[in-house]
């Protein structure tokens, strides 16, 4: 094993319990028991054989080869139960989730069909730059999920190739190297396991999921004709099939760059789950694997990757928490290339508060409400005087560093409040002071605040509260 923490040190293994149930009596009692029991046991049973025909080996969708050193920079320990509690996740987890995105020229041996042609075709390869990264924890013992999602510019080290944007790692040395690289930028955090999907597997697992319906935050347009990639998605909620979806989640080219990106990979993310992960995931999961088996690389088992999904879809959505890597864009005379600067001491405090790393730093800190960078998006749609008396109120709270922001796009029934560097404390504060809105640890807001107040439509209603406390 290498020096870095696993997460299964940090944290005991959950134990399934069971309570025992007092005999029915009744005739119409013992048969409801019968069918409901005839019927778990046919529900198992089924998705169990389905798993074994897609294959039941240790590794059944691991397409790397690592050596045993690179195999043993992941906890080996097992994170499912046995028998019929095959499904249940018994300890804390962390998942790197990496997302590839392969041309010809980023592997030695390309497909010899890609070679007459005039553009740069997306292959099916796990060599190349990882386009996206996520940090995953699965945590039954807080019964929440926390998504870290990482800039593929991060400027990081790369132990035995030096200081390089960390989405390089995949490139230099495969999933191990890239799970050293980030448990090093993040404290020394654990990694369990790793996923590696390639672009061409996205729009297929999205439709194997049914689509998802989002709301595009504005009309997007772009063209590169050398790697025939055409995007043209026009402002508004709809349902997006795979391809579309994967025109929004591929779209950098505004003022926020990659970034932007991220926010939207959340969104996206977020939909996802809400709309497809459920109870019936679990039966569907044979075919999804059998859809997108080839363009996945994992060294999770069928049975952890079941364990993973059962926990996710019991999960309540308010415990789902999507975090950015926190950090600033290089300035221009800066270094030779654009970077995302990685901020060391705001990491260390999201890492403590989401992800269980041991540290005494917030042990004696306190909330100081008047540095707390709070950004209000008006999504009403109204002028910004309508706003004033909840400034208002949030000044006469203690809040002084206050100042309005570009709206996200999406007209909100309810107002948003974005723990947008994963201060879920903060953000709880300021819905106290409020009275109104919800919560939401993500990273959708200004990406200059450390909370912002994604104005809804409930805001309407309480206004007048508001003003009358401003007299």
């Amino acid at each position: 094993m290498t020096s870095q923490r696993t997460s299964a040190e940090n944290n005991k293994s959950a134990k399934a319990k069971t309570r025992s149930k007092t005999s029915r009596k009744s005739k119409s009692g013992r048969w409801l028991w019968f069918v409901v029991g005839m019927g778990g046991i046919a529900m198992v049973s089924g998705m169990a054989g389905a798993l074994l025909a897609v294959s039941w080996d240790s590794t059944p969708l691991q397409q790397a080869q690592l050596s045993a050193k690179d195999a043993a920079v992941f906890d080996g320990d097992r994170i499912s139960g046995d028998g019929f509690q095959f499904s249940q996740l018994t300890r804390p987890v962390n998942i790197l989730v990496m997302g590839m995105s392969v041309l010809p020229p980023d592997v030695q041996n390309p497909p010899s069909d890609t070679k007459e042609l005039r553009y740069l075709p997306q292959i099916n390869s796990f060599d190349g730059l990882a386009d996206v990264m996520l940090l995953i924890k699965f945590d039954p013992e807080t019964k929440k999920i926390a998504m870290l999602s990482i800039p593929r510019d991060t400027r990081t080290e790369i132990e035995g190739f030096g200081t390089k944007k960390i989405n390089a790692a995949n490139v230099d040395g495969g999933p191990a190297l890239t799970a050293k690289t980030v448990s090093n930028l993040l404290g020394g955090v654990g990694i369990d396991r790793y996923v590696r999907i390639n672009v061409l597997g996205v729009a297929k697992l999205i439709d194997a999921l049914g689509g998802v319906t989002v709301y595009v935050p504005k009309d997007m347009k772009y063209q590169d004709d050398s790697q025939h990639l055409y995007i043209n998605l026009k402002a508004g909620k709809q349902h997006l099939k795979g391809e579309q979806a994967l025109q929004l989640l591929r779209f950098r080219h505004d003022e926020l760059g990659d970034i932007g990106r991220i926010q939207r990979q959340q969104m996206v993310l977020r939909s996802l789950i809400e709309q497809t992960l459920n109870p019936s995931t679990l039966t569907q999961l044979p075919q999804i694997l059998n859809v997108v088996k080839d363009n996945i690389d994992t060294n999770l088992t069928v049975e952890e990757l079941v364990a993973l999904v059962g926990f996710g879809s019991r999960t309540n959505r308010s415990n789902m928490q999507m975090l950015m890597l926190p950090g600033r864009f290089s300035e221009k005379s800066e270094y030779d290339a654009s970077y995302w600067i990685p901020q060391k001491r705001a990491i260390k405090k999201l890492m403590v508060q989401n992800f269980g790393l041991e540290s005494e730093l917030l042990d004696t800190e306190t909330i100081d409400l008047g540095a707390l960078r709070v950004a209000i998006q008006d999504s009403t749609g109204g002028d910004r005087s309508q706003i004033r008396p909840l400034i208002t109120a949030l000044e006469k709270a203690g809040y002084r560093n206050i100042f309005i922001s570009k709206p996200w796009g999406e007209p909100l029934e309810i107002t948003h409040i974005v723990a947008q560097q994963g201060d879920s404390e903060s953000a709880e504060s300021i819905r106290n002071t409020l009275g109104f809105g919800e919560v939401r640890v993500e990273s959708t807001g200004n990406i200059g605040s450390d909370i912002s107040i994604q104005v809804g439509k409930d805001w309407l209603e309480n206004k007048a509260i508001f003003e009358a406390g401003s007299r």
